[in-house]
């Protein structure tokens, strides 16, 4: 079997997460070739995981002859375009969520979620994913969706059991919210895309519509969503400087704060909320509610180990698990957190598809389909109704 090789675009907090991936694939030979990334620290990061060639530039990196695979680890304002381009260049491509977003046009007054309506964002995000979707189609290359929740143990056995079962899934409740991210860019619409919802709320989001399918296939039914209802809001927006020692949220014009509720067309329903205030830790988590059971995958946090210490000093080079701001006192900690998440099953099936030509489980179809109905909760939000899909 030839070699697979994979470049790098962005080599941030993600790309750490995949480089670790790449490292335990078995049965297909996988070698990262090349990173990109603007900064210096794109050398550093190329030394510590001994990749080979560390570019300046996008376009040398998909340049690059040597390369089967781009792996897009950039913020979403890049997405559609690096995607383009590298499939357009001959690459498989493997892209980090969201999919697509509103970034904003010429003309758009700043900043632009307080200022663009959700409706037209609605409209201009769809025409985009369409054109999007239409020329990856043409370049006949492999399009895989870095959703890890879809390779989490705790989903991959719920998916398990609804085919077992084939019950009817009626009620899902998916969350992943944390104390806000580290990253500047977070705090705009103009390079997210939107707030804790598509941020971090796409992952529950995809899961449910994941999941949904998973059901459909097993009873022989066709389910899409009909309907989707939403709140958003800046919660955090009351509070004095000094309140915000250990909340990293700081919104100039994105949510904190968001709940959507999709209705499908079997008349069930599945609730997705995100939040930049939540302290304690990653909550990843995802409730499924069948007609003959109950199905609790609780991603992070989990309780394959506690711990209960008292020196934050002694456990200076430990790690417990992500954005807990102190290691002392009862603690879950994470115990192989790549894995647990899905990180490592994610890149194992992306390059499964590349060696055998298959079709990922998380594809164009369910990017696509996360964003439509996140683009969609913001519209409702703003305009405080049921939209209809």
């Amino acid at each position: 079997m030839a070699k697979i090789r994979v470049g790098l675009a962005g080599c941030g907090f993600v790309s750490e997460l995949h480089m670790h991936a790449y490292r335990r694939v078995y049965g297909v030979d996988v070698e990262v070739r090349a990173v990109a990334a603007r900064g210096d620290h794109v050398v550093e990061f190329a030394r510590r995981h001994q990749i080979p060639t560390a570019y300046r530039s996008f376009r040398d990196l998909i340049a690059d002859a040597d390369i089967d695979v781009i792996d897009i680890c950039t913020p979403p304002n890049l997405h559609t375009s690096m995607i383009v381009d590298a499939m357009q260049a001959g690459k498989h491509v493997i892209c980090e969520k969201p999919f697509a977003g509103y970034f904003g046009r010429d003309g758009d007054k700043a900043p632009i979620g307080k200022h663009v309506s959700k409706a037209l964002m609605y409209e201009r995000v769809l025409e985009e994913m369409e054109k999007t979707r239409a020329a990856i189609n043409q370049t006949g290359r492999l399009f895989m969706y870095a959703e890890d929740w879809i390779y989490a143990p705790a989903v991959t056995k719920t998916v398990e059991i609804l085919k077992a079962t084939k019950d009817k899934i009626l009620f899902m409740k998916g969350e992943e919210s944390h104390s806000g991210s580290h990253a500047a860019h977070a705090a705009q619409w103009a390079m997210t895309g939107g707030g804790s919802l598509i941020r971090m709320g796409c992952h529950p989001l995809s899961a449910v519509l994941y999941l949904k399918q998973v059901e459909a296939k097993a009873r022989g039914e066709a389910i899409s969503v009909a309907g989707v209802t939403c709140d958003v809001g800046n919660v955090t927006a009351c509070l004095r400087p000094d309140e915000r020692a250990v909340l990293k949220a700081n919104p100039v014009d994105v949510e904190d704060w968001g709940m959507l509720t999709a209705t499908f067309s079997d008349g069930t329903k599945a609730t997705v909320f995100s939040g930049d205030m939540i302290l304690g830790g990653v909550r990843n988590l995802i409730e499924t509610y069948t007609s003959s059971g109950a199905l609790f995958a609780n991603i992070t946090p989990n309780t394959h180990m506690m711990s209960y210490q008292t020196s934050e000093e002694k456990l200076a080079s430990v790690y417990i698990t992500e954005k807990v701001d102190r290691k002392t006192g009862w603690q879950y900690v994470c115990i192989e957190e790549e894995w647990t998440r899905g990180y490592v099953q994610e890149i194992q099936d992306f390059m499964e598809c590349v060696a055998t030509g298959r079709q990922p489980l998380s594809d164009l179809a369910l990017a696509f389909e996360t964003i439509k109905v996140n683009y969609a909760g913001y519209w409702a939000a703003e305009e405080g109704r049921r939209v209809t899909l």
